[in-house]
């Protein structure tokens, strides 16, 4: 303590400590009490001038002498403060006579915490945990994330501090739980003004559909980042066919395993002529790691025929030629691509002949409307037929009937009949035709898998070696990840932002009042959706003038609606207007409420099917046999566990690094093999 002291000071230390030491001798050898006290005096006074030199330039503090003692009195900023202003005093009086009735400044407020927590999804529910402000209301908020989810496991793992709910909070708080309902594996973290996401999508199309409704509803000023990983979708059969002809050569359908591969592919089909762009989309399930070998050696063996085809399906690998093509260089073809063909394939070459046999009528047809199906052919037995019928109503609808019994059908035809209504069940619409050698099925989906669905229940169905020809078409109508709306959603939001928009008419005329803006912008919005349904925006007025100058006023607001849609960009080329007057009333005229309410436009639908376009995109088509069901099972179920704990393992293990509890995170096992293709 004395080396921190200021030297200049102990003299006076002493000569305190001398001056008191006077009194006890004065005391000692009985001097008079008027001269102790005169020395006592003389030591407080001393005291307070040394004091007043010390402690210079600490505002907080103050002191008081009494005789021999000195009392410190203030309030300081803080501990440190307290105790250099008590070394000081100390410093110029006798630590035994300082007194000390300092006080120490209450602590500033805590800063606020740093607020974060994180939802974690899985299959078996949703945790949160971390730290909330005290004012979230957690009941409501779990309530929230069920009703958006599903979900019925609810963990409730977080702690709250109450303090103020910092900037940016809240709005990352929605944009987290948006973001949790959306994915079914996701890990969000929420902090303000930022929100992180990592989760996995089924398919690279989900993925991208994941990261545009983000982004669509981050709010401004809330960072986002995405970490959003799509395992390659599972492709059964894994099939690729390159077609020669007058038209050209194309590729039709196409597979590849890797980014290689696909390289490998393209490149031997343009040395093979291709005339055509072609896709050939990536994805899990090749029969063999060698597929990328055979694909070129049959498309190269295409190459040096004239004319022809070649299709591989999983393992099985067939080359046809027509009757044009010399047999010689068929069978040199043939013979290249048997000794090229890497173990796990087999070929079968055909060499048509000019006697073409005129393919016979369908024996069984079935065609599905939206309406129900009807069935017409051949069926071998009463009985069987009353089962084809039974099963056609239970999975597609209404069923009309105009099925004849023939005891003289091949063997195994009622089943070949079943495979095909089990096929047909993934379409929205379409027919298939059932002969001895092929099942030809036709129509439209809403998904992309669909073909895939079909081949694999007629795998399912008939085994091995039953040949197929598809030709399924996409209609994002009728995607359910769309989630596009109908015909009557359309109507009902457009009714909705009129009757919410700020557009009227000046009395008498059809010209519009206020700003129609924001409406027409949700008009917009509404109409990027709707553009292919017919529509038509009619003008209703009150029963106040004549029934001819209603009518044509109405008429021309609609038309005006009209107008200002089409001036806002918004397609109309399906909208009309129209006129009613006063003739379909909402409410009483007798009233200023109900003649308001009389006088709107409102939308209405005219066709619940939407329009089709002008050129709608070919359906691809797809040829091959089918291959035995149990391996193609096992090969779904390998290439969908090798996505899942590929896709999984990246993204949800930084929360086992960070040391979170093991019951609160998604469980890292592989996904079900799925049933059948995905639809």
């Amino acid at each position: 303590m004395a080396n921190s002291l200021p030297p200049g000071r102990r003299p006076a230390r002493r000569r305190t400590r001398a001056a008191a030491s006077l009194i006890a001798l004065a005391a000692a050898a009985g001097l008079s009490f008027l001269g102790a006290r005169m020395a006592a005096d003389f030591i407080e006074a001393r005291s307070r001038a040394d004091l007043t030199q010390a402690l210079a330039g600490i505002d907080w503090l103050s002191f008081s002498t009494d005789g021999l003692q000195v009392r410190l009195e203030g309030i300081a900023p803080d501990e440190v403060q307290r105790f250099r202003a008590r070394a000081r005093a100390e410093s110029v009086v006798d630590p035994g006579r300082v007194l000390d009735a300092m006080q120490v400044a209450a602590s500033a407020r805590l800063a606020t915490p740093d607020f974060a927590i994180e939802l974690l999804r899985n299959e078996d529910g949703i945790s949160f945990i971390g730290l909330a402000p005290a004012s979230l209301d957690r009941k409501a908020l779990l309530a929230q994330i069920r009703r958006q989810t599903g979900a019925t496991q609810v963990a409730d793992l977080m702690e709250s501090a109450d303090y103020p709910v910092p900037e940016g909070w809240d709005a990352a708080l929605a944009l987290g739980l948006k973001a949790a309902a959306l994915a079914p594996r996701a890990k969000v973290s929420v902090a303000p003004g930022r929100v992180a996401v990592r989760a996995i999508a089924d398919s690279p199309r989900q993925k991208a559909e994941f990261e545009l409704l983000l982004e669509r509803a981050r709010p401004d000023g809330v960072t986002l980042e995405a970490e959003i990983t799509a395992p390659r979708p599972v492709i059964a059969p894994f099939a690729l066919r390159l077609v020669k002809d007058a038209q050209g050569t194309r590729l039709d359908p196409c597979a590849a395993d890797s980014e290689a591969a696909r390289a490998r592919i393209l490149a031997a089909a343009q040395q093979a002529g291709l005339t055509q762009e072609a896709q050939c989309p990536l994805g899990l399930g090749a029969p063999n790691a060698r597929w990328a070998d055979a694909a070129v050696a049959a498309i190269a063996a295409l190459g040096a025929l004239d004319a022809g085809s070649v299709t591989i399906s999983d393992g099985d690998v067939a080359l046809l030629a027509p009757p044009s093509v010399a047999a010689a260089r068929v069978d040199a073809a043939a013979a290249s691509l048997k000794a090229a063909l890497p173990e796990g394939f087999t070929l079968t070459a055909d060499h048509e002949t000019g006697d073409a046999a005129v393919a016979p009528p369908p024996a069984f047809s079935a065609t599905l409307t939206p309406r129900g199906v009807t069935l017409d052919g051949r069926i071998a037995s009463e009985r069987m037929r009353a089962a084809v019928e039974s099963l056609a109503r239970s999975r597609l609808g209404a069923v009309q009937s105009r099925l004849q019994v023939d005891g003289d059908l091949p063997e195994g035809w009622t089943l070949r009949a079943i495979a095909a209504l089990e096929a047909l069940d993934g379409l929205a619409r379409g027919s298939v035709a059932v002969t001895p050698d092929l099942i030809r099925l036709r129509g439209v989906s809403g998904s992309r898998g669909a073909s895939d669905l079909a081949v694999a229940r007629l795998s399912e169905r008939l085994g091995a070696g039953a040949r197929y020809a598809l030709e399924i078409g996409y209609d994002r109508r009728l995607d359910p990840l769309l989630q596009l709306p109908s015909g009557i959603d359309c109507v009902d939001r457009l009714n909705a932002a009129m009757a919410e928009s700020e557009i009227g008419f000046e009395p008498g005329k059809a010209v519009i009042a206020g700003d129609p803006a924001p409406t027409l912008a949700r008009l917009g919005e509404i109409m990027r959706q709707c553009g292919d349904y017919r529509i038509e925006i009619g003008g209703h007025t009150d029963s106040r003038g004549s029934e001819a100058v209603n009518a044509e006023l109405s008429r021309l607001r609609a038309q005006a609606i009209h107008d200002a849609m089409a001036g806002a960009g918004i397609a109309t080329r399906h909208l009309t207007a129209r006129g009613y007057g006063a003739s379909r009333p909402m409410a009483e005229n007798d009233s200023d409420e109900g003649r308001e309410a009389n006088r709107r436009i409102e939308f209405t639908l005219l066709g619940e099917e939407p329009l089709a376009e002008a050129e709608p995109a070919p359906a691809p088509s797809l040829e091959g046999v089918t291959a035995d069901p149990e391996a193609v099972a096992q090969r779904r179920q390998a290439a969908a566990r090798a996505a899942a704990t590929g896709a999984v393992a990246p993204v949800l293990a930084p929360g086992v690094a960070a040391g979170l509890p093991g019951a609160i995170l998604p469980e890292l096992r592989p996904l079900p093999p799925p049933a059948a293709a995905a639809d």
